[in-house]
């Protein structure tokens, strides 16, 4: 599987074929993951975690702080972060 970084999103590929993604648009320094998606075929495989840990390391990057209204995300962010489940999640890198 291949990871292909965007300016505000990653996506994976198998075959030839988009079969993951995950966005975060930016306002003002912070970046709002806002969905992940993962194909039916790949879930399970740590796929949607990759995408996740990909795209909070580039925003560590740029120097930004994350948000997530992602449900994924927001788990993500609770267990391997620290940070408090709440709506929208607002977390310190």
């Amino acid at each position: 599987m291949e990871f292909i970084s965007e300016r505000n999103r990653i996506y994976a590929v198998e075959g030839g074929e988009e079969v993951a993604e995950v966005t975060f648009p930016e306002r003002d320094g912070v970046y709002v993951i806002n969905h992940t998606y993962v194909d039916d075929r790949f879930r399970g495989q740590g796929v949607a975690s990759e995408l996740v840990r990909r795209a909070v390391e580039e925003i560590e990057r740029r120097g930004g702080q994350v948000k997530a209204t992602c449900s994924y995300a927001k788990l993500w962010l609770a267990r391997n972060r620290g940070c408090e489940i709440t709506s929208p999640l607002s977390c310190p890198l």
